[in-house]
């Protein structure tokens, strides 16, 4: 007998009138306001810009839920497609069944989308938004508890999750693998976070290092779970993809370090409309700064700048016939000063 255990909500869904409020939605929900919030924070403290995160993440995200969807689908195909199925269901993304695989692998091509408009690096956006990512799923897996899923083998551990009878379950208690993957991918983003500022990560490393740490947790614990999947050499298809996805990662966090190391020292360049009002302005200042100086002869600065340098040496210079240095005369004290212009009277020099 269970003597403590994480009880299951009796449902999934509220409906507020004939609007259904499903908490599978709610979590992905919250978890994509984490991952903009975190990676806009991040973005900016790169030199960014407020806002280009969000702007990014409008291609980003829908991309991700059609290739979460599709994965899933794809690799779960039996499910829809089988006898007695309903193909109608693969497009009920509500009752829960996203792919963390397909959902990155897509939503890096909307991602690459966003970028190229704004003319930014992915592979610096995608630093940005690494640890945010892994709040995401961290709030995501929460959805899983709603809706009864992917828990793992029976346990009768205090913490085990208590599962209700239910289509395609049985009721009983078992390992809550929706909360290890959680707390793991709390675990991931603050390893990144760490990294990033230890290591000054850059050119997709950030990101790199969260899709390796991601895929070690998820090996194992998709080890645990017990709802249907495909085989392959009697391991799970999910354990296989975490195994070359980890590897993938890994070699790309190398070989980045070798051929780009550092990071990014630009990530969002100025293209904006006020940046080229603002060169506009400053070349007006200049040409008006210009005028008013009038027009000058070539030369004849640097000429007048010259011969007040030989006055004030000529006026101190022994006589060459006497060797004695000329006194001054009450005519030399009332000389006016030269102008210091192309005239060519020095500074000092007696008025004929």
């Amino acid at each position: 007998m269970t003597l403590a255990y994480i009880p299951s909500p009796s449902t999934g869904v509220i409906h507020l009138g004939p609007i259904p409020l499903r908490g599978y939605a709610f979590c992905i929900i919250i978890g994509v306001f984490v991952a903009v919030w975190l990676g806009n924070k991040r973005w900016i403290a790169r030199g960014g810009k407020p806002g280009t995160v969000a702007d990014i993440a409008v291609w980003a995200v829908p991309f991700g839920l059609i290739g979460g969807r599709l994965y899933h689908v794809i690799t779960d195909y039996q499910l829809y497609f089988g006898e007695g199925r309903d193909w109608v269901d693969a497009f009920k993304i509500w009752e829960g069944g996203l792919g963390i695989w397909g959902a990155i692998a897509l939503g890096a091509v909307g991602a690459w989308i966003g970028c190229r408009l704004r003319g930014i690096p992915l592979p610096a956006w995608a630093d940005a938004l690494a640890p945010g990512i892994a709040l995401a799923q961290a709030c995501g897996r929460w959805g899983n508890w709603f809706n009864q899923e992917l828990y793992g083998r029976p346990t009768d551990l205090p913490w085990a999750l208590k599962i209700s009878e239910g289509p395609n379950r049985v009721a009983g208690t078992y390992h809550p693998t929706f909360l290890y993957e959680s707390l793991w991918c709390i675990g991931v983003a603050l390893l990144v976070i760490w990294a990033d500022r230890r290591f000054k990560l850059g050119h997709g490393r950030a990101f790199a290092l969260y899709v390796a740490a991601y895929c070690l947790g998820r090996g194992w614990i998709e080890y645990m779970r017990v709802d249907e999947a495909h085989h392959i050499l009697g391991v799970r298809l999910n354990v296989w993809t975490a195994v070359v996805v980890f590897v993938l990662a890994v070699v790309y966090l190398v070989l980045s370090q070798k051929l780009r190391p550092g990071r990014e020292e630009v990530v969002e360049p100025d293209r904006g409309p006020a940046a080229g009002g603002d060169a506009v302005a400053g070349a007006e200042d200049e040409v008006a700064a210009a005028g008013d100086a009038g027009p000058q002869e070539p030369g004849a600065e640097g000429a007048g700048d010259e011969a007040s340098e030989a006055g004030k040496a000529g006026a101190g210079a022994p006589d060459a016939s006497t060797g004695e240095k000329p006194q001054d005369s009450p005519q030399s004290q009332d000389a006016e000063p030269a102008s210091g212009t192309a005239s060519g009277t020095a500074p000092g020099a007696k008025k004929l």
